[in-house]
C-alpha cells in the first residue's frame, strides 16, 4: 500500500475494502499495463481526487450555483477550465462531464433531436459505442450510419466518408475512435460536413494528451465541438470534458424566451446541467485541474513524445515477430494487432486471458472486417501511455513485445506463463509507478 492507503486503512479500522485496494495496487505495480485507455496519475492527482471536495454539492457553474458555500468549488473549477483552454486553444470548456460517454450524451442532447441521423466511425473498425452502436443510447435515440477503413490500407476511407455523407445527409458527422492508430484529416471532414450541411464533432478521448502538445492535428481548429475523456493520454483523473474552439453566437438559431442569442458554449452548458447530470464531482474536477497543470509543464511534452516513440517501437517489434499491425504502424499511442497473420487458432479472447495470467494487461479487440464475434475477436489492442508513465523507453518495449510473443505462442502452457509472469514482475520492479 501507499502511505495514503495506510493512513486511510488506519482511519477505517483496516476495512476489507482497503485490503482489496492493496491487491489492486500490487497488480498495477508489478504488471505491465498495455490497455490503451489506461494510465497512471500522479500522487498529487490522487490526493486531489481523495480530498474533502468530495463532500461539496455544486450544481450549476462557477458564479451561478444552486447551493451556498461554493466559493472554493468555483475557484477550482475555474482553474480547471482555464488550464484546459490553455492546453487546447479553446475559447470555451465544460469540465463537469463524469465520463466521455456523458460528454457525448450532452452534445447529442444539445445539437440533435430524436431520430436525427448521426454518422460515425464503424464500431467494428475501431469506433466507440457512443458514436451510434445499436446497444447504446446513441443508436437507440438517433439514426446511425457509419464509415470505416479501407480493407487494403487500414486507413479511414475518405471517399467512403464523402459518399456516405452525401447519401445519408447526417445532422452530425463524428470523427474520433477507440482503436484507430492514425491521425485524422479534420480539414477533409470539415469540407464534407459543410457540403452536406452537417455539424462536425470530434471525440478525441484517446489522443487528447498528444494533441495538447501539438504532436497530432488539433480538431478544435475545424470542429464545431470536441469531446474527450481526461484519463488516457492526458493522464488526469477519470472523467470527461467538452471544448469549443470558437464559441460562436447562435450556432443553431436558438434564442432564449426573451430573444437573447445563445452561444454554442451556453447551449452545451445547459445540456450538461441540468440536461444530463446533476451535481458535478468537485473532487474529480480538482484532480483534473492538477493534471492539466502537469500537462502544461515542459516535462509533459517529453512524456507525450515518448508515448509515440514507444508505440512505434512496439508496433515495429510486433511486426518483426510476424504479427499484422493494422494500417502498418501508428501515429499515436496505440495499435491494433490482427492475430490471424501469426496463428489461425489464436483469438483475442485466448490472447487476453493468457496475457492477463502473465501479468500483462491488454484487451481483446475486433479488427476491421473481423470474422469473429466481439466477445471472441481476431485481434488485440496495445497502448503505451501507462508504460511510458512508468519510464519505459524504446528498448524496453521491445522486451515487452518478446514477452507478449512467448505467451501468445504458448497460451495453454502454465509453466511458460508462470515464467513470463516472474520476468514481468522483476522487470517492472525497475520502473516505479510515481516518478514525477
Amino acid at each position: 500500500m501507499t502511505e495514503l492507503q495506510h493512513q486511510a486503512a488506519t482511519l477505517a479500522g483496516h476495512d476489507e475494502v482497503f485490503d482489496i485496494i492493496g491487491k489492486e495496487e500490487k497488480r498495477q505495480r508489478e504488471g505491465m499495463e498495455l490497455i490503451a485507455s489506461e494510465n497512471f496519475v500522479s500522487e498529487a492527482v490522487m490526493q486531489a481526487a481523495g480530498s474533502c471536495l468530495t463532500n461539496k454539492y455544486a450544481e450549476g457553474l462557477p458564479g451561478a450555483r444552486y447551493y451556498g458555500g461554493c466559493q472554493y468549488a468555483d475557484e477550482v473549477e475555474e482553474l480547471a477550465r482555464e488550464r484546459a483552454k490553455a492546453l487546447f486553444g479553446a475559447e470555451w470548456v465544460n469540465v463537469q462531464p463524469h465520463s466521455g460517454a456523458q460528454a457525448n450524451a450532452a452534445v447529442f442532447l444539445a445539437l440533435l433531436k430524436p431520430g436525427d441521423t448521426i454518422m460515425g466511425f464503424d464500431l467494428s473498425h475501431g469506433g466507440h459505442l457512443t458514436h451510434g452502436s445499436p446497444v447504446n443510447f446513441s443508436g437507440k435515440y438517433f439514426r446511425p450510419v457509419f464509415y470505416g477503413v479501407s480493407q487494403e490500407t487500414g486507413y479511414v476511407d475518405y471517399d467512403q466518408v464523402r459518399d456516405t455523407a452525401r447519401r445519408e445527409k447526417p445532422r452530425l458527422l463524428i470523427t474520433g475512435a477507440s482503436s484507430y492508430s492514425r491521425d485524422w484529416d479534420y480539414a477533409a471532414f470539415r469540407e464534407i460536413a459543410d457540403e452536406v450541411g452537417a455539424l462536425l464533432m470530434c471525440d478525441m478521448a484517446h489522443p487528447a494528451g498528444l494533441i495538447s502538445k501539438g504532436l497530432l492535428r488539433n480538431p478544435l481548429d475545424y470542429c464545431d465541438v470536441v469531446t474527450t475523456t481526461t484519463h488516457k493520454t492526458l493522464r488526469a483523473s477519470r472523467g470527461g470534458m467538452i471544448l469549443v474552439g470558437k464559441n460562436v453566437p447562435n450556432p443553431l438559431g436558438i434564442t432564449t424566451p426573451k430573444g437573447q442569442v445563445r452561444t454554442m458554449g451556453s447551449i452545451l452548458d445547459s445540456a450538461v446541467f441540468p440536461g444530463t447530470q446533476g451535481g458535478p464531482l468537485m473532487h474529480v474536477i480538482a484532480a483534473k485541474a492538477v493534471a492539466f497543470g502537469e500537462a502544461l509543464r515542459p516535462e509533459f511534452d517529453t512524456y507525450a513524445r515518448q508515448v509515440i516513440k514507444n508505440a512505434q517501437a512496439l508496433a515495429n517489434a510486433m511486426t518483426a515477430l510476424g504479427y499484422k499491425v493494422i494500417s502498418g504502424g501508428t501515429d499515436n499511442h496505440l495499435m491494433l494487432i490482427d492475430l490471424r497473420a501469426k496463428s489461425t487458432t489464436l483469438t483475442g479472447k485466448i490472447a487476453e486471458d493468457a496475457l492477463v495470467r502473465a501479468d500483462i494487461t491488454i484487451n481483446k479487440n475486433m479488427v476491421p472486417f473481423d470474422t469473429r464475434s466481439p466477445m471472441v475477436t481476431s485481434g488485440i489492442r496495445l497502448g503505451t501511455p501507462a508504460l511510458t508513465t512508468r519510464g519505459l523507453k524504446e528498448a524496453d518495449v521491445e522486451v515487452v513485445a518478446s514477452l507478449i510473443d512467448r505467451v501468445l505462442m504458448n497460451p495453454e502452457s502454465e509453466s511458460v506463463i508462470a515464467d513470463v509472469r516472474g520476468e514481468v514482475n522483476e522487470f517492472m520492479h525497475k520502473f516505479p509507478m510515481f516518478q514525477w
